[in-house]
């Protein structure tokens, strides 16, 4: 992983680094995809790509801009903080959008930088930082949600490999993952130091997915069952017993992308709450919102988002001396959750029946997509960390605070 000094070294002539960028964007991104999704991203279900897709995604990997700050090495983009601002303003211009994600980038890349041995990083990044492998996320059982610790997916020792049986749930894009970084317990007899960071092929013999339908519609989610599942040594992270510390450091990764880049930003993305007010409310002579209760709610929204934003903002210049993300991701997670769920909701109530449509004629489909984001953003105080234990996190690591029986 890149220190902080590497990432904030001297950049040269920005401006010509800054053609660079231009020059890449004007060659290789096509004008037909601006506005398209990430399908790599998606959890929801990969999209087939289009061959501009494709040629767009190929040529950021090979690139290494999808990972900007990733090491060279390793296929990463090797720019340094102020280079890959230069990058995204550059792509903002332009109307160009990062076709590298998924959780191979959100959270298991930069926790293998941290963690992996050399030949783990030189066997799994490269497929990260060319979006050509989908990972999914092993950690929630039925028995060990909130009190993850309590896991019971066991991997048996068995010489030169481990022999894995056990249930995992809420496994996010499971049914479409290549792999899974998963936590499991190699030793029965302690609860934290009996866990161990293991990465298990999707296809392997004994791999079992069942998709979770939720109140949206939509199945991003399944259940995972692993019946004698093998799995080499070599895909053991770390050491027998780290699981647990690795695991944690994944959450602050996991929690950071959550709050500034990940799906609370992307509920707060597309129309603005005062332009959905002015539509299904109307405006008064002076182009404000007409009803003056529902004016100044949303006034308050607009400057929480706004205060977010900078929040944000500053978190992510503070963080240059740093080594990465900290427990005040936790906070930010929480914030962001709110703010995304008092967006849903401030909409259903200006759209009023409008904004509860689930198929049939009478709805626009932004209108049914709106009931659509309103279900679905159930779930953002509950995944990453259910926003009680993100307050646990805070009061404990933040604050100072500890239990007291």
């Amino acid at each position: 992983m890149a220190t902080a000094a590497e990432l904030d070294r001297p950049v040269g002539n920005p401006d010509a680094f800054r053609e660079e960028v231009r020059a890449f964007l004007a060659e290789h991104f096509p004008a037909e995809l601006r506005g398209a999704d990430n399908a790599m991203s998606a959890v929801e279900g990969p999209s087939e790509e289009t061959p501009a897709q494709r040629a767009w995604r190929e040529a950021m990997g090979a690139k290494g801009w999808g990972v900007p700050t990733w090491p060279a090495q390793y296929g990463g983009g090797g720019l340094s903080r102020e280079q890959a601002r230069v990058l995204n303003e550059e792509m903002a211009r332009a109307g160009a959008w990062n076709p590298i994600g998924g959780m191979g980038v959100m959270m298991f890349g930069p926790t293998l930088l941290e963690y992996g041995s050399e030949e783990q990083k030189q066997q799994h990044i490269p497929g990260i930082v060319r979006g050509e492998v989908r990972w999914c996320q092993g950690y929630s059982e039925p028995g060990a949600g909130s009190d993850l610790a309590s896991l019971q997916t066991f991997a048996e020792d068995r010489g030169d490999h481990y022999v894995v049986n056990g249930q995992k749930t809420w496994t996010s894009g499971g049914q479409w993952a290549d792999k899974c970084f998963a936590l499991v317990r190699t030793d029965k007899t302690q609860k934290h130091a009996g866990i161990s960071f293991l990465l298990i092929d999707m296809d392997a013999p004994g791999v079992e997915t069942k998709p979770i339908r939720l109140i949206s519609g939509q199945s991003p989610f399944c259940e995972t069952f692993f019946a004698d599942v093998k799995v080499p040594k070599e895909n053991l992270v770390g050491r027998e017993g780290q699981g647990w510390e690795i695991g944690t450091r994944l959450l602050q990764h996991e929690r950071s992308s959550l709050s500034g880049g990940g799906s609370a930003s992307r509920m707060l993305a597309g129309r603005s709450v005062p332009e959905v007010a002015k539509k299904y409310r109307g405006a008064d002579a002076e182009g404000r919102i007409a009803d003056a209760d529902l004016r100044t709610r949303v006034i308050r929204h607009e400057m929480d988002q706004r205060a977010f934003a900078l929040t944000l903002r500053r978190a992510a210049l503070e963080a240059k001396g740093n080594a990465g993300p900290s427990a005040a991701t936790s906070i930010m997670k929480n914030v962001g959750a709110r703010i995304t769920q008092d967006r849903a909701e401030l909409n259903v109530e200006i759209m009023g029946m409008q904004g509860l449509g689930w198929e049939g004629e009478g709805f626009s489909a932004d209108e049914l997509a709106q009931t659509r984001s309103w279900l679905w953003g159930k779930a953002v105080s509950i995944y990453g960390g259910s926003s009680e234990i993100q307050n646990n996190v805070i009061a404990k690591r933040i604050l100072g605070m500890l239990d007291h029986q």
